[in-house]
């Protein structure tokens, strides 16, 4: 089995393409924009370079019903302009990969650094209500594996997933081994066979819309969360180092776990891979801990949705931050175990 030494969105395109990605569509943006410049030229994969990442993202779920797997790659800017067809994919049970490689913002921010800010986006970016599967590795083999495992979810979800990544891993260099990992088949026929009806509007599952009636819309919105819920299940993914001499755990995702390694001597840590739907498991492990540190590379977004899980239990921590600073954080996390430990929103 082959080795190479690849850049984290070189690692994209390399599971993408064993994946069987057919079409790609999206706009240069940093720092993403390798993914669409390595994909150019490669055989069996049909790739636009489009307008903007509104037509970026409608031209994905059209080759999508056309019976393609696709895939479009972005970063926070572009992200926000795909909230609206992300809607409609969902609503139409549209497979597809989106990537989003984070940096900071709001609008241009700092293009080139890495953060955690589109953590909440990812989940509920669009309007209304849909279960999104979002995954966020935290390494160039991790972006390898997880992008195997996003097409296949996307396929037996029908709908959009996720795969999340930040400025730091995407332009990481690390040493990959390329296993072929199974693939998952289109499931349903394409535009113009079959008895499908494709429409953003409230419908039963091969009818017409059907606007008016709250049972049918209801009905409809059990069945599309309960089939994400299914499907993420499958990919229950964490990484959890325990830590029987602590009384303390830290949560942490993405590139920022990397440096929260540094610490797994004084610290228990949870990183969450599947960070949407939640992993459920976090709250068994939170229970054998007093105190609960959430990190992340935003102004704490991430932290409410770990107190949904814990159910408040223990004392949670938020301990929010820009960039990924080991003197910072180590300071940080000194100046919250020197303290009497009360409930805190946030350390600065």
């Amino acid at each position: 089995m082959s080795k190479l030494l690849l850049q984290g969105n070189q690692a994209i395109v390399y599971a993408a393409e064993r994946a069987g990605l057919g079409f790609f569509a999206g706009y240069p943006i940093t720092p993403a924009s390798e993914i669409l410049l390595e994909l150019i030229g490669k055989k069996h994969i049909k790739v636009l370079q489009m307008e903007d990442e509104i037509a970026s993202i409608n031209a994905i779920i059209g080759a999508s019903l056309a019976g393609r797997k696709v895939m479009t790659a972005t970063s926070g800017p572009g992200f926000s302009l795909m909230q609206e067809s992300i809607g409609l994919a969902h609503m139409m049970e549209v497979p597809l990969v989106i990537v989003n490689v984070q940096r900071v913002g709001p609008s241009t921010g700092m293009p080139t650094f890495p953060a955690q800010g589109d953590v909440m986006q990812s989940k509920f970016g669009s309007h209304g209500d849909y279960c999104p599967i979002v995954f966020y590795p935290n390494s160039v083999e991790e972006l390898y594996h997880y992008t195997f495992s996003a097409f296949n979810a996307a396929e037996e979800s029908t709908s959009p997933v996720i795969l999340l990544s930040d400025g730091y891993i995407s332009h990481l260099y690390e040493t990959v081994e390329l296993k072929k990992y199974p693939t998952v088949n289109r499931s349903k026929l394409p535009l113009g066979l079959g008895k499908r009806h494709f429409t953003g509007l409230t419908h039963r599952d091969t009818s017409r819309p059907t606007t008016s009636d709250p049972e049918v819309h209801r009905a409809l919105l059990k069945r599309l969360e309960k089939k994400c819920e299914d499907v993420a299940k499958k990919y229950n993914s964490y990484e959890y180092i325990e830590n029987n001499s602590t009384d303390t755990l830290l949560v942490v995702y993405g590139g920022l776990s990397r440096a929260a390694y540094n610490f797994r001597d004084k610290y228990a840590i949870f990183r969450p891979i599947r960070i949407f739907p939640l992993i459920k498991d976090l709250k068994d492990i939170a229970e054998r801990y007093e105190n609960i540190i959430v990190m992340e590379m935003n102004l704490g977004q991430y932290c409410n949705q770990v107190e949904s899980i814990i159910h408040k239990h223990a004392e949670l921590i938020s301990l929010p931050g820009g960039n990924i600073d080991l003197k910072e954080i180590w300071d940080k996390l000194t100046a919250i175990k020197g303290k009497d430990l009360k409930r805190i929103s946030a350390v600065t």
